[in-house]
């Protein structure tokens, strides 16, 4: 068992990797070939020619295209990931500053999808075509259908509202003095630091953040967990238990969760992998600052090294949160583990 899975993983991960070879190999031609000369970027307008043609020397793009991807892919692999043509500061630096407050919103994100999704999605199975399953439908529907940034816009407008005291802008209290931990993610390294107090506010910052960005997969998880719940309550085995006398309470949280959780937990990790991504709107409206606004900023300053930065950090989120729910998949079917190893 455990050389299987070790074979299973190292298959997973040698697949992967191909895949941001391929990303990085792509990203890289497409920023050669956009519009735009990165050393005038890095200057100004104001740079003269001689200016501009100095600084290409030194950002190596005088060299032919195989060498500058062959450095690229040289230096990425020992972190360094170029420097910013805006700030001029290195990418790496200015990713691992702001990558932990947007893993921090997603990671919550995440568990608010879990505890919503999963439990609604049995709920309405377990009541189909009641009053309790067309409300819980038309609510995933809404989810789906409804963009997060105007999700983060009511959730706003609601806190002004009723909530007077309810802080919806940033991650912290600026009256609070933040502690410094290993991980970078509030709630972590105010709990390892002993401050509640900051661990609290971290967490009234993220709540609303976190369930704007929550509601689309928490559509989707729900819509797919109930469908895959109809769909095992059929299956002969699950007939049989319940011929035999066990309690439906037994059989859906024993039985058919188990069952039913292969198509959710698919797309949760999708989901995760995505969301690292495509944060920056909940991000603008609550002021957050993180990874995914700073992606955005560096699309529309045209900011080369960043944009390849971001698409390539966000692949490898990607990468990583697909090989986990593949051995997590494995673990809970064994079939798939059987059909791997054939």
């Amino acid at each position: 068992m455990g050389s299987s899975y070790l074979l299973l993983l190292l298959k997973r991960i040698l697949g992967f990797i191909g895949v941001l070879f391929v990303l990085s190999l792509m990203i890289f031609i497409l920023a050669r070939v956009v519009p735009g000369d990165p050393a005038r970027i890095a200057l100004g307008p104001s740079a003269t020619q001689e200016q501009v043609d100095a600084m290409r020397l030194s950002m190596g793009l005088d060299r032919p295209i195989i060498e500058q991807y062959a450095s690229y892919l040289w230096n990425g692999l020992h972190g360094d990931l170029g420097r910013s043509l805006i700030s001029g500061k290195a990418v790496s630096g200015e990713i691992a500053s702001l990558l932990p407050a947007t893993l921090e919103l997603v990671l919550v994100t995440v568990i608010i999808m879990i505890a919503i999704a999963v439990p609604l999605g049995v709920v309405t199975a377990r009541h189909r075509n009641s009053w309790i399953d067309n409300s819980g439908r038309f609510f995933s529907i809404v989810g789906v259908t409804m963009p997060s940034f105007l999700f983060a816009i009511l959730l706003q407008l609601f806190a002004a509202h009723f909530l007077s005291d309810w802080p919806l802008l940033g991650r912290i209290d600026q009256n609070l003095a933040v502690p410094h931990g290993p991980t970078g993610l509030l709630l972590i390294d105010s709990l390892l630091a002993g401050r509640m107090d900051v661990f609290v506010d971290a967490l009234r910052h993220l709540l609303f953040p976190a369930l704007a960005l929550a509601m689309s997969g928490i559509g989707q998880i729900t819509r797919i967990t109930r469908s895959a719940m109809i769909e095992h309550q059929r299956r002969d085995h699950v007939l049989t238990l319940k011929s035999f006398g066990v309690p439906d309470r037994v059989i859906v949280f024993r039985y058919l969760l188990k069952l039913s959780s292969i198509a959710p937990l698919t797309i949760l990790g999708l989901e995760f992998a995505s969301l690292i991504g495509n944060a920056f709107v909940v991000e603008m409206v609550f002021s957050w600052g993180g990874f995914a606004s700073y992606g955005l900023e560096a699309i529309l300053q045209k900011d080369l090294n960043a944009v390849m930065a971001v698409v390539l950090v966000s692949g490898v989120f990607f990468v990583v949160a697909n090989i986990l729910i593949d051995l997590v998949l494995l673990m809970l079917d064994p079939r798939l583990r059987l059909k791997e190893e054939r």
